[in-house]
């Protein structure tokens, strides 16, 4: 065997045994969660209601930005225990949109106030810490502009503080899931992470993380993390590690679900995967080193490290997309003994994940055996953004700097006004699904069958992933039309 035969199957192996601990992790965490399950986390209603400030970042909102105040305003709880202040950063018409609401709710009565910041500093986080400087609550919750709260949720979650819980988090729903299959395939990757992954994550004691949204701080929590702070993508998974650094307990509610818009286009999902991807790398090297000093259990450390860099297997992804056509055609020339490893790699990779996924859908859909047809695709979506996620990772571990790019919302009119640009990565995409054409036929035609289930899934992914992204997007009055 030539020298760069052996090392091209080194490195395939190495590339396919480590996504396959990826796998196994998923697995793992899968076992976790249906051992614990059943538990639900105890809560007493307070005696004395604390006083809670709802805030609300926006930016360029306009489709959403009134359904947002109003659902914020309708929220039952105790009178005079409320403020609502509505950080908005916009430059377009949002502003007018979001002062109409404003100035309808205080003529009934609610205490809101709208601030406007003109220059967008720290971005999301900016105005954030903004408005803790000028909160009133012992209590802040968070919503996003694409969630519409349950007027029940502060009654729902306020009750689950107690002595040293920093944060209550909810469980994001999805109003518009059925809209299209890859809203369709979104809401079960979001389910995957709420359901099993948060669940798992907290009822066996390990960290987790506030979502940046459908969550309620402690005001006192986020001072001793060091406040907001926007030298990372992922400002509330930043904060999130640094509150548990310093000793703040967090509590996931997986039965309180709070509704909220998934991104309609497969360029809107990709700015947003991208910008959780990057940012969740620039948490890892930002706190990795305090995460590896500090005074906590190894089970617990572990899985911090695990969380803060899983999305270093996209990479590894592409790598191996790249080098499984040329490993079977090394291998069906001179050495066909890695069958078995094969099998194995395909199986821990692919079990793992289907499994995870599946168990979100058996935990909280009574129709989920009619929802296990996204498996596949799921997958194949996973496979096909690995370029996009692999661009986020190499941005930071490179230390690029970003901006905060917001995700286009449609609301509840489909408007579809801020249309997201393509990108020069899309025509990667392209070539690697030729690329695993190709090696789908070569793979028949030498009769290695075990390389098929995952060239097929790799040339669906990324050709998928790549027609969505290059098909022009609708504008504003092609989607009112189309309506």
């Amino acid at each position: 065997m030539l020298i760069w035969e052996t090392l091209v199957l080194a490195a395939y192996g190495l590339c396919a045994g480590a996504l396959s601990l990826f796998g196994l992790h998923r697995l793992h965490l899968s076992q976790l969660f249906w051992r614990s399950w059943p538990e639900k986390p105890q809560a007493q209603n307070p005696h004395d209601w604390p006083k809670v400030t709802v805030q609300l970042p926006v930016f360029n909102e306009r489709a959403v930005v009134e359904r947002l105040i109003d659902a914020a305003c309708a929220l039952d709880y105790p009178k005079g225990r409320l403020e609502i202040q509505v950080l908005d950063d916009s430059t377009d018409d949002t502003t007018k949109r979001a002062a109409r609401a404003v100035e309808r709710w205080t003529a009934q009565g609610i205490d809101i106030t709208l601030f406007h910041r003109k220059d967008r500093t720290g971005y999301k986080a900016g105005a954030l810490q903004k408005g803790m400087e000028q909160a009133k609550g012992s209590l802040i919750a968070v919503f996003d502009a694409d969630f519409v709260p349950q007027v029940s949720f502060l009654r729902d979650a306020v009750p689950h503080f107690s002595e040293g819980v920093g944060m209550v988090q909810a469980r994001w729903g999805h109003i518009n899931e059925t809209d299209s299959l890859l809203t369709k395939l979104q809401g079960m990757m979001l389910d995957g992470h709420f359901v099993v992954e948060h669940t798992a994550r907290h009822r066996s004691g390990r960290w987790f993380n506030f979502n940046g949204t459908a969550g309620i701080w402690h005001h006192q929590a986020i001072t001793d993390a060091g406040g907001w702070q926007h030298d990372t993508l992922t400002e509330d998974l930043d904060l999130s590690y640094r509150a548990q650094l310093v000793g703040w307990r967090f509590i996931y509610l997986p039965d309180l679900v709070v509704p909220a818009e998934l991104p309609p286009t497969l360029r809107a999902f990709k700015s947003q995967q991208h910008r959780w991807a990057k940012g969740s790398i620039e948490t890892l090297l930002k706190l990795g080193p305090r995460v590896l000093r500090a005074d906590i259990p190894w089970r617990v450390k572990l899985e911090a490290l695990v969380h803060l860099s899983n999305n270093l297997a996209y990479p590894m992804v592409v790598l191996l997309t790249v080098l499984t056509p040329i490993a079977v055609f090394v291998r069906g020339r001179q050495f066909t003994g890695w069958f078995v490893a094969d099998v194995f790699f395909f199986a821990a990779a692919t079990v793992g994940v289907a499994v995870f996924y599946a168990s979100s859908q058996r935990a909280v859909y009574s129709n989920w055996r009619r929802r296990l047809w996204r498996l596949p695709a799921v997958m194949g979506l996973g496979i096909g953004m690995a370029v996009n996620q692999s661009r986020a990772v190499f941005e930071a571990l490179m230390g690029q700097q970003s901006p905060f790019v917001r995700t286009p919302k449609a609301g509840d009119e489909g408007e579809l006004s801020y249309v997201m640009p393509g990108h020069w990565t899309a025509w990667i995409e392209v070539l690697l699904a030729l690329y695993h054409l190709a090696g789908l036929v070569l793979a028949v035609s030498s009769g290695y069958w075990p390389s098929v289930p995952i060239q097929l899934l790799f040339c669906i992914g990324f050709g998928g992933v790549a027609f969505r992204t290059l098909r022009p997007a609708p504008t504003a009055a092609a989607a009112r039309r189309a309506a």
